[in-house]
Order: structure tokens, then C-alpha cells, then sequence
């Protein structure tokens, strides 16, 4: 068997991906993983993203709202960095001989495996989740626990276990592809993709301990700041001077977006100015120097690294790559 290679690691490439979507799997949980992808790639103005869909058979899989998914056949799927296994009912029906070989043949490529909703009862019984940690839906935990004893079975709302991950139902499958995301792209952007949801993380008191992912939701102090940052992206606020104003220490502060976000204020505000940079060059003829200017930064040097950084190519050559795509 291939070692896996580690897609939780900051990365500009497009992570190849294949969702296999099995007959009756729930429409919302179709949605949360595919969706995510569709708004980091929307956001990114490039493809974070590269996936295709496939079934156990090559026929349409349905899904429990009656909405059919075309895909090729799990028998012909070659190769991906990242297989996403979503199913809902009817789980031992979806166990055939075939569904199972494949998904272990797959893994043998070294691809991280992942299952959502009733995916992840599919990959144990494929073995693939031995002497990993692991959930399931919440509904089928304790028969899961019972069924596969060498499956470290956990509560959390999704797990990540080396190259596996697992999510117990829909709204944990978004914070399982946020996750993705923000390891990839950087907490900032996981945000801004998780705010085109209008997504702010599970707030139910009776719900079982989070994720890791789980916290990753503004409180009134981080919100504050943001607007504050948002607000003023040409000329950046000092993080002490933003404190003051909002009745806090930066200390305080930096505690807060750590909790929250993952990530430092300095961060979060400069992954805020890049992405304004980024919509600027493609959707601006605005000079480069002007956004540089524009975006907070006092030389076209320090842009010009800060932009690479973040976006994997320069101001420039992203610039007129969306000039040739926009003239085909």
C-alpha cells in the first residue's frame, strides 16, 4: 500500500478529489460536501478544488429528494488525493464485494479516505478505519462502536485521523470541509468561505463536544475587530489601537482570535487586504501599484511577496490568466 500524502498541509494546487454518492444519501449531506468546495473555488477566483463524482455502479445515484448525481463508475476511478464517500440509508445493501475492494483499492493508492453521514460505517466495513479514531452519525454510534471493536470510536462531530476523516452528519460535514480548507488555505480564508454560508458553527448547548472546527465562530469582541479591519484595508490599525478601542488588550485580543479563528489578528487582517489584492487584479484594471496602495502595503515589493505567498502566483500573471480566460 502507497503512503498517504498529507492534503492537511498549506497548499495552492487544486486538491484532486472524488465524491462517490451512493443511493439515498440525504440531499444535505450531498450539499455540505460539495458546496464548500463550489465557495472555495468561487472565493479563490482559482480551483482549490478538483472533483469529480462517481457511484458504485455508473448509473445515477439518487439521492433521498429524489435528485439524480451522474458520475463514472467507482470500478474506473483510477486515482484522486482525497476520496469522499457520502451515503445515507440502506447501508448493508451499499456493501457489496465490489463497493468495498474498491474503496480499499483506492486507499491502497495512498488517497486520504473520508466518509460523512452513513460513509463512515462503509469504510470500516471496509477495514480501512482499523486503529483509527473515528464518529459516525449520531443515531447508529452505539451499533457502530459494537459492530467494528477495532475502530477507535469517538463523539466528536468529525474526526481526522492521519488520512482518514469521518463526520457524523451534514452541518459536521461543512466544519469537516472548512477544516480542509483552513489546513490548505489558511484560517482567514476558511472563514471568509464559511461566511458565505452565513455559517457560524453549532451553538446548541446539548450537542456533543466539538470539533476542532467547532470553535472556529466570531464572538462579539473578533467580530468587532473584523468590521474594524474591513473597514480600513488601506491603511492598516495598529493591533493595539484596535484593542484600545473595543475595551481590550491586545493580549486579550490575540487570546480570542487564537479561540476562535485559529489564527492571530495580524494574520486574519492581512488575509483580509490580500483578498481584496486578489479581487482588485481580476476584477479591476486598477495599476498594480494602486493595489498595493490600496490594500495597506507601502512598497510593490512587500506586495508582490505577500501576494505569492497567499495566491501561489504573482499580481501579475494572475491578472492576465483572467484576461485570457475572460477573452475565450
Amino acid at each position: 500500500m502507497k503512503s498517504a500524502k498529507n492534503i492537511l498541509q498549506p497548499e495552492h494546487r487544486a486538491l484532486k478529489t472524488a465524491v462517490l454518492v451512493l443511493d439515498d444519501c440525504n440531499t444535505l449531506s450531498f450539499a455540505a460536501t460539495v458546496d464548500p468546495m463550489r465557495a472555495a473555488n468561487r472565493l479563490a477566483g482559482r480551483a482549490a478544488f478538483d472533483w469529480d463524482y462517481v457511484t458504485a455502479t455508473g448509473a445515477p445515484a439518487t439521492l433521498t429528494s429524489g435528485v439524480q448525481v451522474p458520475g463514472i463508475p467507482l470500478s474506473r476511478l483510477d486515482s484522486c488525493e482525497l476520496l469522499i464517500v457520502v451515503a445515507g440509508f440502506q447501508l448493508a445493501r451499499h456493501a457489496t464485494p465490489s463497493l468495498l475492494a474498491g474503496l480499499r483499492r483506492i486507499a491502497g493508492t495512498g488517497a486520504t479516505i473520508a466518509g460523512i453521514d452513513g460513509g463512515p460505517w462503509l469504510l470500516a466495513e471496509a477495514g480501512l478505519l482499523n486503529g483509527h479514531a473515528a464518529t459516525n452519525h449520531w443515531e447508529d454510534l452505539e451499533n457502530f462502536a459494537t459492530r467494528f471493536p477495532d475502530v477507535d470510536v469517538r463523539q466528536d462531530r468529525f474526526v481526522v485521523s492521519e488520512s482518514r476523516l469521518t463526520s457524523g452528519g451534514a452541518t459536521p460535514a461543512i466544519e469537516m470541509m472548512l477544516h480542509i480548507i483552513g489546513a490548505r488555505h489558511g484560517a482567514g480564508f476558511a472563514s471568509r468561505v464559511a461566511g458565505l454560508f452565513l455559517y457560524d458553527g453549532p451553538t446548541a448547548p446539548a450537542q456533543r463536544p466539538q470539533s476542532r472546527l467547532g470553535s472556529h465562530k466570531h464572538n462579539a469582541l473578533t467580530a468587532k475587530a473584523h468590521a474594524m479591519m474591513e473597514a480600513a484595508l488601506d491603511d492598516p490599525i495598529p493591533l493595539a489601537e484596535i484593542a484600545k478601542s473595543l475595551g481590550s488588550s491586545p493580549r486579550s485580543l490575540q487570546q480570542q482570535f487564537r479561540l476562535r479563528l485559529d489564527t492571530t489578528p495580524q494574520d486574519h487582517y492581512l488575509q483580509l487586504r490580500l483578498a481584496e489584492a486578489r479581487r482588485l487584479v481580476t476584477d479591476t484594471e486598477t495599476p498594480l501599484m494602486d493595489v498595493a496602495i490600496a490594500t495597506g502595503f507601502t512598497s510593490q515589493s512587500s506586495f508582490a511577496r505577500a501576494f505569492r505567498t497567499a495566491h501561489g502566483t504573482s499580481a501579475r500573471d494572475l491578472r492576465l490568466e483572467n484576461q485570457r480566460t475572460t477573452l475565450h
